[in-house]
């Protein structure tokens, strides 16, 4: 299914309603493994819905890399506008949140969707099922959570990304086209060579992967920098990648055990993005009963950014049918 339209071009961005949070959701971790804090803390942005709109659903958006929260920025006011409470965090590691001292272990998809169960469940408070939408990266831990947590997920839609453990995952993982998988899974040697050339190497993965790089201003791209320049930002983010070997195991130990997963499924992707239509189906019907497959006219991967209000319609439409 194709979402296009007329142009839908994005307003001016109405942050009147966000509030910004940074819980510590793991308390218990010790500074030494949290990066010198006291417990895994998560920083997170909710909208909730205008004054008088009754309240849908609380839709969870997971980003990718190399972005932050703030990746949806254009979207989550819209979202909240058409009655649901919208939660965006940084995950472990990434924007403002905690950036952990250990390795991947830490970072595998099901330990940073156990995080993001925490900030819905006990922070938030959300006691009905949430839509979990996830972006690249983020798609990755939206898929853990839906497969965790499948009694509490109203819908997943997840996009832009091979799920670890996958047919097209196994055959793919080395292939040029994903050259940054085994470049980031080597001990260091990344930390090293990225060091000082952070907005260097961003452009790269913002320009190449767009279909029309003017989608991100120079202050934007000057956000993401800056997000990944800190200390302890681009080991993090490296070790997401690390993980991708423990995550593809689990992943299938999942399926094996459990079956395919009956949580309703959108696998959403960008129209001039990378994967095909027939690649993203039979990617999905791997790890879901119940899935369906969209893709966002006008928008090379980054579709939040590309085509914010299109992306915005493809995922009410989703999930005002899923739930």
């Amino acid at each position: 299914m194709a979402l296009s339209s007329a142009p839908l071009a994005a307003g001016p961005i109405d942050a009147s309603r966000w509030t910004h949070h940074r819980p510590a959701i793991r308390p218990d971790v010790s500074p030494l493994d949290a990066g010198g804090e006291t417990g895994i803390k998560l920083h997170y942005v909710s909208c909730h819905p205008p004054s008088g709109v009754e309240t849908k659903g609380t839709i969870l958006l997971i980003h990718g890399f190399p972005q932050t929260w703030y990746q949806f920025r254009r979207v989550i006011t819209p979202l909240s506008d058409a009655g649901y409470h919208i939660i965006v965090p940084d995950y472990r590691g990434a924007g403002d949140s905690t950036k952990p001292s250990q390795y991947e272990a830490v970072f595998t998809k099901a330990v940073m969707a156990g995080d993001l169960r925490i900030l819905v469940r006990k922070v938030e408070g959300v006691q009905g099922k949430v839509h979990v939408v996830g972006h690249d990266i983020g798609g990755m831990i939206a898929h853990a959570y839906a497969t965790q947590y499948p009694d509490e997920t109203a819908s997943v839609c997840y996009g832009e990304c091979p799920i670890p453990g996958s047919s097209f995952y196994e055959k793919h993982k080395r292939d040029t086209q994903f050259w940054h998988f085994l470049f980031h899974s080597i001990p260091d040697l990344p930390e090293l060579l990225i060091s000082g050339k952070v907005k260097e190497y961003q452009k790269h993965f913002l320009d190449r992967h767009c279909q029309d790089p003017s989608a991100f201003t120079l202050e934007d791209r000057e956000v993401y920098a800056q997000a990944y320049s800190g200390s302890g930002a681009m080991r993090c983010a490296l070790n997401v990648y690390r993980a991708f070997e423990r995550d593809a195991v689990q992943n299938k130990k999942w399926v094996e055990e459990n079956g395919r997963c009956k949580v309703p499924c959108l696998t959403l992707w960008g129209g001039e993005s990378w994967m095909t239509q027939e690649e993203a189906v039979k990617m999905c019907e791997e790890f879901y009963e119940d899935g369906e497959y969209a893709e966002v006219e006008g928008a090379g991967h980054w579709i939040a950014e590309e085509q914010p209000m299109r992306f915005v319609e493809a995922v009410l439409r989703w999930v005002e049918r899923s739930g």
